[in-house]
């Protein structure tokens, strides 16, 4: 606990800075301007969110300070993010002791997360300079979002700016890295075109950990009299050395991603969405003799939303919607398979004078030879003043079995076609405060009852890892987190996370992924400017890992934020830290990425 009273010394620091009125006025909370559209039927300001919702920006100006969109996920203590290798192609995320698999991924709120694997749930073929923020919900997610969401859902999402602009990056650093990133942005009041291209390369920081990450993206935005349009398309092509990624074996695998997406607004209350996304895999585990092991794997998913928002009498909203989704898989390894669903939900919302909030919803999602899974979930909130806010929340969550989960083989591991779905019931409690713009102060406990959970199990060492469903887990932890802004573009922000994890199935001796949770976490960043002309973030993070040595990672980066030539530096694990965020894959010591970003910008419009 010791990660915990450090934590709570540095809160009341920051908040013994902040003078409150010895009384103070009985009135509504302030309108802030930031808006989540995750968590929520319908975008609404970030601090009116009945659930545990944190909001990750990306400003433009502050993009060259962050290697990867990584980065964002490791500023919230919350976000177990385990990473195999840096360069953000390559993770797994756990919210709340969930699997890396009963996380969630959206991208402008459609789903990316992977039918063949959770472990490419993150592998994003988007560039880094066409994002703007990481939304994250943490606890269940299954009435909005359906399968998957159990433990949480993160949703990254993408803007038009509103300038025509140029921007281009390059930058080197040791273990051979160099980045190139470009962005382009033209248009004006009735369409927009956003074009993106990035690169980023490495010798790796020892054998067999190269990399070469290459991604494309184009945003398209037309407004019309039937109301907004946006044309989303992405590809990414990633080759990188997997050494001890899947065991002791020098792999090497290499995964493609082609991404599109349609967003059309029908009026004031109707939205369309179509999306597809094909991913390939191609693993080799003995990298330079691939007759020995190879598995070829090619997914393709198809998917469509109607969703629609109506209001109601007394400041309610009644939001509802269908939703389907197609999934198949032809691989050398889990052979051909494919499966479809389809879904409908309604959620009823209601908002009393900004004093009071309810939201109450229900997902019904058909699936297999008819097999429904239902997904029930009730929030509430209440304002005790200005500053103070109260909420609670109880939902029901599930998640299908992927396809390796189901069908996978290997030397050492081997699926399970009879495994059952998962499902939680998770129960949450928190409270807000906010003291004008300069401090929010946050409190959540929450637990989460896991039915047949999925994960890869054995007796003993000798035994091959077989798929499982665990009768019962059961996770409790409290999050807490304060924010604060000393001055206009700057924010200390402090959080702590901690976690126990209880299985009723005591003939369980040893599991692959399960018991792998982080019993504390904390993390302590700042970011700002320190004059007009100079940007620059840090951030400390400490993780105690479940039979796991505690470790502490330092990352600081900085760089120029005026003119047309602005440059920066990166530095990562700068006390040179001996760790690992997945056992055996070892991490990089001290890296260190200078570079320059060029940048021209035109009148807003």
């Amino acid at each position: 606990m010791r990660i915990l009273a450090v934590f709570l010394v540095a809160t009341g620091v920051v908040c013994a800075q902040v003078s409150v009125p010895a009384s103070a006025p009985t009135a509504p909370p302030p309108q802030r301007e930031s808006i989540v559209v995750t968590g929520v039927a319908q975008p609404a300001p970030l601090d009116e969110a009945d659930r545990d919702v944190s909001l990750l920006p990306l400003p433009e100006k502050e993009r060259p300070l962050y290697d990867s969109w990584f980065d964002l996920l490791g500023l919230d203590a919350g976000l177990d993010l385990q990473e195999r290798a840096p360069g953000g192609f390559m993770a797994d995320l756990s919210i709340r002791g969930a699997s890396f698999e009963q996380t969630l991924v959206l991208l402008n709120g459609t789903r990316v997360s992977d039918v063949q694997t959770g472990h490419f749930n993150l592998d994003l073929p988007i560039p880094l300079e066409m994002l703007t923020s990481v939304e994250v919900l943490k606890g269940s997610g299954s009435t909005l979002y359906g399968s998957d969401a159990i433990g949480g859902v993160v949703n990254v999402r993408t803007e038009p700016l509103d300038a025509p602009e140029f921007r281009l990056d390059t930058g080197f650093g040791n273990f051979g890295t160099n980045e190139q990133h470009l962005v382009a942005d033209f248009g004006g009041v009735r369409w927009s075109e956003e074009l993106a291209v990035a690169r980023d390369f490495s010798e790796g920081f020892t054998y067999d950990r190269d990399y070469r990450n290459l991604s494309l993206g184009s945003l398209t935005t037309l407004k019309s009299s039937l109301g907004a349009t946006s044309v989303l398309l992405a590809w990414s092509d990633r080759p990188y050395g997997a050494n001890e990624f899947y065991g002791p074996y020098p792999s090497w695998e290499r995964i493609k991603t082609w991404f599109t997406s349609i967003h059309q607004n029908l009026g004031s209350k109707t939205e369309a969405n179509f999306a597809y996304r094909r991913h390939t895999d191609l693993f080799v585990l003995f990298r330079y003799d691939p007759s020995i092991y190879l598995n070829r794997h090619l997914e393709d998913t198809w998917q469509g939303s109607l969703r629609r928002h109506d209001k109601l009498p007394h400041h309610a909203i009644l939001s509802y919607g269908a939703e389907g989704l197609s999934e198949s898989i032809d691989s050398t390894n889990l052979g051909v398979h494919s499966r479809t669903r389809g879904s409908a939900y309604a959620v009823y919302d209601l908002r009393f004078a900004r004093r009071f909030s309810l939201s109450a919803g229900i997902r019904e999602e058909v699936y297999g030879s008819r097999q429904v899974a239902t997904s029930p979930s009730v929030s509430g909130a209440v304002w005790l003043d200005s500053h103070f806010k109260l909420r609670a929340s109880a939902s029901r969550a599930f998640r299908l079995p992927s396809f390796t989960d189901l069908y996978y083989s290997d030397p050492d591991d081997l699926g399970n076609p009879n495994l059952k779905p998962e499902s939680a019931t998770s129960y949450e409690a928190g409270a807000d405060a906010y003291f004008g713009r300069k401090v929010h102060a946050a409190l959540t406990v929450f637990q989460r009852r896991d039915s047949n959970d999925i994960d890869y199990v054995r007796a003993n060492a000798n035994d091959v890892w077989q798929a499982t469903n665990f009768d019962k887990l059961h996770f409790t932890g409290v999050e807490a987190s304060t924010e604060y802004t000393p001055i206009t573009g700057q924010t200390i922000a402090l959080s702590f996370t901690g976690l126990h994890g209880l299985s009723e199935n005591s003939t369980v001796l040893m599991s692959k992924y399960t018991f792998n949770y982080p019993v504390e976490s904390a993390v302590a960043q700042w970011r700002g400017a320190i004059t007009h002309r100079v940007i620059a973030r840090t951030r400390i993070g400490v993780v105690n890992r479940l039979q796991h040595y505690p470790y502490t990672v330092w990352d600081a980066s900085a760089g120029y934020a005026v003119g047309h030539v602005r440059p920066y530096l990166r530095l990562t694990n700068i006390t040179n830290a001996d760790y690992q965020e997945i056992l055996a894959v070892a991490m990089p010591s001290k890296g260190i990425v200078g570079g320059v970003e060029i940048v021209v910008a035109g009148a807003r419009h």
